[in-house]
């Protein structure tokens, strides 16, 4: 790739966001970036695989599977270029992957190790501002769920389950949960939880299978 066409996919992504044509330039000739394209349906990293470097997905799709602590649902999500995969789990106490991740479509992916992160945080006030913002603004939110507005019924609490689970809140979702599974994380019968989602089902919002809830636009969820 050449540097103008890496200048012009970085700036692209929030971390490189505020750097000079000059400065990209040379972050582009003198830093050792990686480069990887992968078919359709093939893996990109698993839940607990070690976290050393950074994905910049420049071209594709992905689908980025959650797994429950105790492993009884899970949340696999559609998420699209440019998109950079879990850049907090390079540092702090537990720094592996916690999603597992596969292409949905051929995807291109820029690729910094982490002494190359190191070294460019050392050259680049301003992409070290960028990720500090970038985590503490994520820091913040996180910070703040627990003092928001209690949902007012049952439906608002399904659709904070939704939200809460969901790393990129808009786009396609799909739950992989049973309705006695929901009930109790909601805290309501199975019987009332079906008929919200059977409700919602009518609204065109989601559609049900047997243990799957399917969601092809969160943000409606949320209007």
């Amino acid at each position: 790739m050449s540097d103008l066409r890496l200048y012009d996919s970085l700036l692209r992504f929030p971390l490189f966001q505020g750097l000079s044509r000059t400065e990209l330039l040379q972050l582009a000739g003198q830093t050792k970036f990686g480069f990887q394209k992968l078919s359709a349906g093939k893996p990109v990293v698993h839940e607990g695989d070690t976290c050393n470097q950074f994905l910049f997905l420049v071209s594709g799709s992905l689908s980025v599977s959650t797994i429950s602590d105790d492993r009884r649902y899970t949340v696999v999500e559609q998420l699209s270029a440019p998109w950079l995969l879990q850049p907090e789990s390079l540092f702090g106490a537990h720094p592996h992957y916690s999603s597992s991740v596969v292409t949905l479509a051929e995807s291109h992916f820029i690729t910094l190790t982490k002494d190359e992160v190191m070294r460019v945080f050392d050259d680049f006030l301003i992409i070290r501002l960028n990720l500090l913002n970038m985590l503490a603004t994520q820091a913040q939110r996180r910070g703040r769920w627990p003092w928001r507005k209690a949902p007012a019924n049952l439906r608002q609490r399904i659709v904070r389950f939704f939200l809460d689970h969901s790393l990129y809140p808009a786009g396609a979702k799909e739950f992989r949960i049973l309705m006695n599974q929901l009930a109790q994380e909601v805290g309501d019968s199975r019987l009332d939880v079906s008929h919200v989602l059977n409700a919602m089902q009518t609204e065109g919002l989601l559609h049900l299978r047997r243990g799957i809830i399917e969601i092809p636009s969160l943000e409606r969820l949320l209007m």
